[in-house]
């Protein structure tokens, strides 16, 4: 039997019932609720121009996130709120101050991405609720991240960002939107199907072991993050697909024994949010630049690790730090260390019954030395050419436990094990890096693509241990900073 989708939109709950499990939220809301103020761009998350708010209940109260439109899948929405830039007509039909904002400081021009825009200044309009003052800068720039205009120049609309924050207060009625929602909760698993394609979204562990079982060549579904671009782009056939966005024991998070463990549920801001606090230095840049911040707020941590791209910027320093991955099937659970998991260029040590439950991150350890960097075209939202990550034990001056690992050099993400035996053992000096240096040439056999030539790829590498050693030696150690305006003489 088949659930209705249900979902809070424009002060009403809509019920869908004949639409495909792979229609996106862009082209539900265009083409058949008729509400095109969202745009479409790019179709895979890069533009902006589809930027939504989802609001979803956590703990009995009501939490927004942008999200792109247009990678998401309808289904998705069961048992949420949605909101576009129709939502945010007031009353007696005045702007509200994100609008006004953007007329005030001339924030649009053609006007096409002007939708996304203020739907992800809304976003932060919310976030922001409450407090004196204007965002910051940099948080002004992070919410804005995942918005593309060829007009403006940036400067009027961040000049809105601040702008709409000294204008008269339209508030948000939370508990209006969470009476909707408490009634909208489903205890088992949701199950919609259209034309002979099922789409299982189960609540517990327990419910989606089961579905697993009885669905092993089903799709599985985090974050839509990458499954959507095989819908809009490479127009895939998706089959039964198992969403784990439901599942209420993967979105939890919790320390013992060392380690921090995430379950695969929780989204990418909020895994690296965590990972941030014990690591701040040395992980909140790589947590600006993966991605934008609606690509965070949709993907997952646990899907980052379960796509095992080997570009992706999550396992190089995860593998780095000595991190485990948690994988459950029927026969139970089993956990291994996580560069054990991948096998081949997309190809992972994962039976068709099992997925992936959490990720476990060591924390700090006394005397350890950690860094990652990556290395793209762009500071924003770009896939890396390089993506590196070091760390070493040190005992005294002495390596005891050295670890390396890139993203972008190998067919998977891949440690780099001539190189770190060479530094085993050895004083953390020059001599021992640079050994280390040349070593990561038989290490590494990368190729050349869009991104980068495969010298490229070494040199930088190479380069990259070089910064490391600059930033960790134990004699007079630069700076992170100091490191930065010395590479750039």
């Amino acid at each position: 039997m088949s659930d209705p989708i249900r979902f809070y939109y424009r002060g009403a709950v809509q019920a869908v019932t004949d639409a495909p499990p792979t229609r996106t939220v862009l082209q539900h809301l265009r083409e058949e609720l008729h509400c095109t103020g969202t745009k479409e761009g790019c179709a895979e998350g890069d533009c902006g121009a589809c930027t939504v708010v989802i609001g979803d209940l956590q703990d009995g109260q009501v939490g927004f996130k942008t999200v792109n439109s247009c990678i998401q899948l309808l289904p998705t929405l069961d048992g949420k709120a949605l909101f576009t830039v129709e939502d945010l007509k007031q009353s007696d039909d005045a702007l509200h101050p994100v609008q006004q904002a953007m007329v005030e400081c001339h924030g649009s021009q053609c006007g096409f991405c002007t939708p996304g825009f203020v739907m992800s200044l809304w976003g932060l309009y919310l976030k922001n609720e409450g407090k004196a003052g204007h965002p910051q800068r940099k948080e002004i720039d992070d919410a804005l991240s995942g918005n593309l205009c060829r007009c403006t120049g940036y400067r009027p609309i961040i000049e809105a960002a601040e702008r709409m924050c000294d204008l008269p207060k339209v508030g948000m009625d939370r508990d209006a939107v969470a009476k909707p929602l408490q009634d909208l909760q489903r205890t088992e698993t949701f199950t919609y199907s259209h034309d002979g394609q099922t789409f299982y979204a189960p609540r517990t562990i327990a419910q989606l072991v089961q579905v697993r079982s009885d669905n092993p060549d089903a799709c599985i579904l985090a974050g839509s993050t990458d499954v959507g671009l095989w819908v809009t782009k490479q127009m895939r056939e998706l089959g039964n697909i198992i969403y784990l966005g439901r599942v209420a024991e993967l979105k939890s998070m919790s320390e013992q024994n060392g380690m921090l463990e995430i379950g695969a549920g929780v989204t990418l801001d909020d895994a690296y949010a965590a990972v941030c606090r014990h690591y701040p230095s040395e992980l909140s840049e790589m947590r600006q630049r993966f991605a934008s911040l609606p690509i965070r707020n949709a993907g997952t941590l646990g899907g980052n690790v379960a796509n095992g791209s080997p570009i992706g910027d999550s396992m190089p320093w995860m593998i780095a730090l000595g991190s485990e991955i948690i994988l459950h099937g029927a026969a139970g659970r089993r956990t291994m260390p996580l560069e054990n998991f991948y096998l081949d260029y997309q190809k992972k040590d994962l039976r068709p019954d099992e997925f992936v439950e959490a990720v476990r991150v060591p924390l700090p350890r006394k005397n350890a030395r950690f860094r990652t960097y990556k290395l793209a075209k762009r500071f924003d939202q770009d896939i890396s050419a390089v993506c590196a990550a070091f760390c070493i034990t040190l005992d005294g001056n002495i390596v005891r436990d050295a670890r390396i690992a890139f993203g972008g050099m190998a067919a998977t993400p891949k440690r780099a094990a001539k190189a770190e035996a060479s530094l085993n053992g050895q004083p953390w000096n020059e001599a021992a890096m640079k050994q280390a240096m040349t070593l990561l040439a038989q290490d590494y056999a990368p190729l050349t693509d869009m991104r980068a030539s495969g010298a490229y790829r070494m040199k930088t590498a190479q380069n990259l241990l070089h910064r490391f050693w600059l930033e960790t030696r134990s004699d007079a150690p630069l700076s992170a900073a100091a490191v930065n305006a010395f590479a750039c003489l």
